[in-house]
Order: C-alpha cells, then sequence, then structure tokens
C-alpha cells in the first residue's frame, strides 16, 4: 500500500480538489486546492487551516462548496498531513505555525490580502496572523476558536520542566495498524469525538505505510507539552489587536460551548460576528454542516 493508495479512496470526497505543494524555508506544506467555479471569481483566496491532529481534509465538506467563487485552499500544517515535519531538535511552538503562515501568504500568495479560516488551533493561528499582519488579511473567521489556550504566569516553570522531560524522553515507537478501519475507529472517541464517517474522511491522510500496516504519518512531536504558553493577558492583547472583519463560529456542543470564561474575550474584538450553529468541535466537518457554510458564505460575500 503507497500513499497514493491511501488517498485514492479521497477522491470523491475532494469534489474537484487536487493536492498541492507549497515549498517553504524549512519544510514544504501540503494541501488541497478547490479552483473557483466561476469565471468571475474573487480576487481573495481562501485559505483554510485545520486543528490539532487534523490535516486539510477537515475542510472536505466546506472547501467544494465555498469555492463556488474563490480559489480555496485547505493547508495540511506542519507535522500534520502530507506536510514536511520539522527537523530534528526543533517541536511545534504556536509561533513557528504564525511564522508558516506569514512566509506561506508572502511566497505563494502575495498578489493581495487573503481570507482566513481557521479551525480550533488552525483558528488560534489565523488569529494571530491576523493581528500581526492585518495588511495581508481581508477577513477572518474562526470555528470553534477564540484564542489561544492560557496558563498563569505561575505554571511558566512547570510547563517548561514537563516539556522538556518528555523531550529527552522521546515519542516511543510507532504503532502499527491493520488498516483504516482499526485506526479510524480510534480517532472516533478521541478527544473530540467523530463520527465514523467523520473519522474515515480524516484518517486516511494522516497514515503512511508501515511494515505490513500502517501508522500515523503525524509527527509524534505534535503530542509533546508546550514548552510555553500565553498568559490570559497575552492571549487578551492579541484579541483586541485584531482589526479586520472577524466572524466566530460556535459550535453548539463544541469545546468552547462550556467555557463561560471565553465570553469576555468575544467583547475584545471590534465588531466581532457570533453565530452558533449545531454540531460539535468539528461542525464543519460531522453532521449538518449547512448551517455554517451559509453563515462563512455569506460573511465572506458581504462587503
Amino acid at each position: 500500500m503507497t500513499d497514493a493508495t491511501l488517498a485514492a479512496g479521497q477522491a470523491d470526497t475532494l469534489a474537484g480538489g487536487r493536492d498541492a505543494v507549497w515549498p517553504l524555508a524549512v519544510a514544504s506544506l501540503a494541501g488541497i486546492h478547490w479552483p473557483s467555479r466561476d469565471g468571475a471569481k474573487s480576487d481573495t483566496p481562501l485559505l483554510m487551516l485545520h486543528g490539532w491532529l487534523d490535516n486539510a481534509m477537515s475542510f472536505a465538506r466546506l472547501g467544494p462548496e465555498l469555492s463556488a467563487h474563490r480559489d480555496v485552499h485547505a493547508i495540511d500544517m506542519a507535522g500534520h498531513g502530507f506536510s514536511g515535519h520539522r527537523p530534528p531538535g526543533y517541536g511545534y511552538w504556536l509561533t513557528d505555525y504564525v511564522a508558516d503562515l506569514a512566509e506561506l501568504v508572502d511566497r505563494h500568495f502575495h498578489a493581495g490580502p487573503v481570507d482566513l479560516v481557521g479551525h480550533s488551533l488552525g483558528g488560534i493561528v489565523s488569529a494571530l496572523f491576523a493581528a500581526a499582519f492585518p495588511d495581508r488579511v481581508r477577513k477572518l473567521v474562526m470555528i470553534d476558536s477564540l484564542g489561544a489556550l492560557s496558563r498563569p504566569a505561575s505554571e511558566t516553570v512547570p510547563q517548561l520542566r514537563k516539556s522538556i522531560r518528555k523531550r529527552l524522553a522521546g515519542s516511543g515507537a510507532a504503532v502499527e495498524y491493520p488498516d483504516l478501519a482499526t485506526a479510524a475507529r480510534l480517532r472516533e472517541r478521541g478527544f473530540s469525538p467523530l463520527s465514523p464517517e467523520a473519522a474515515m474522511i480524516l484518517v486516511p491522510r494522516n497514515m503512511r505505510k508501515q511494515g505490513d500496516g500502517l501508522a500515523w504519518r503525524t509527527d509524534p512531536r505534535l503530542r509533546h507539552p508546550s514548552a510555553l504558553m500565553m498568559t490570559e493577558e497575552q492571549v487578551q492583547a492579541s484579541l483586541s489587536s485584531i482589526s479586520v472583519p472577524t466572524l466566530f463560529v460556535k459550535g453548539k456542543d463544541g469545546l468552547l460551548s462550556t467555557r463561560d470564561d471565553l465570553a469576555q474575550r468575544e467583547h475584545l474584538i471590534p465588531g466581532l460576528q457570533t453565530v452558533e450553529v449545531p454540531g460539535g468541535h468539528h461542525c464543519h466537518l460531522d453532521g449538518d454542516v449547512r448551517p455554517i457554510l451559509t453563515a462563512v458564505e455569506r460573511f465572506l460575500l458581504d462587503d
């Protein structure tokens, strides 16, 4: 079984999309490109960034629909999907993801500003990029995401110690699975549960051949604790710096649905639009995606 074999079953799901690669200085990023289906397309390309341990197929149901009037590019972030991994000795710092996005936009989408749609970690990265480089972003959409996870300053040293200990200990041997279905069943029961159908959309792009079976392609270092995390004051300062039109899509049963402490964050982004849609953390992929599709399309088209 080859990578092409693993991906072949996704042809129907891609719905006209095709695999793409964007070389960067350290490693290439891979993804999926859905070309615009409208001859009079928008001049603003749409870049979509997935969540932690997911991949570009997270947008397999939104991407084809949103390409009606624009080019859509779903990105495998570094260490995920078909994208390259960080070199040995490196980790996966949040700020490095923002730097990846900055380099991607400067190198490959330099003609003008871009629209950004980010889910979970992808939403955090997109928000930080929009805050730092507002001239490069026309509109921002965050799906079940509203700023980085924060830790009190008092936890700085314990967090650093935990991270370094894990880095020294390493990740251990990769687990081998007999087939995609077995790996997908494991993903169904993950931190953010998925239906069998949604898991089978995501899992193939995150797998590689190993021995007589399959192993996770995703870099195991993605599971290592972060060495440093932002304080709540830093998170709020970054959100307050966002000046581009922004939409926050909240899953009714998502990870943020019970986080009352995040309500104050909504008031930090000037003119923030908020919409609640049915579904959980993966409301853009699992179940009925029409409500979120309608909300995002209307937001992007509204001048």
